[in-house]
């Protein structure tokens, strides 16, 4: 297992700067927006040889909240996530009974845990 969640926060925080809130937790105040919320939702073996684990798969899901447009957050977003090397597998918006526009994405990678070296999931 690899934990790549600290390079994430960092790479999120180097682009949208220290005004925007950025939790790996449900935001706890819509006071401060924008909000955005990164997520682990999955971390597995996707290679195993002799006898431990040499590659794993990550998935990580961004949630954005605003109260007026989440596109020019989900763009900074993209840059700071893509040159971690890891895929936008998808993005779009979700309808949000608070009436706060919500932006969900989603990224992959394949990553070497000894190295850290990035592969495509496809």
């Amino acid at each position: 297992m690899i934990n790549v969640k600290d390079q994430v926060y960092a790479a999120l925080r180097k682009k949208l700067g220290e005004e925007i809130e950025i939790t790996d937790s449900y935001p706890k105040t819509w006071s401060s927006l924008p909000a955005v919320q990164y997520v682990e939702e999955e971390n597995r073996v996707w290679e195993h040889t002799d006898g431990k684990e040499q590659k794993a798969y990550c998935r990580y899901r961004i949630d954005i909240w605003h109260n007026a447009s989440t596109s020019a957050i989900a763009l900074q977003v993209d840059d700071a996530i893509a040159a971690l090397g890891l895929q936008r597998t998808g993005c779009g918006d979700v309808d949000d009974p608070s009436g706060l526009k919500h932006k969900m994405m989603r990224y992959e990678m394949i990553i070497d845990v000894h190295t850290e070296q990035v592969y495509s999931v496809d």
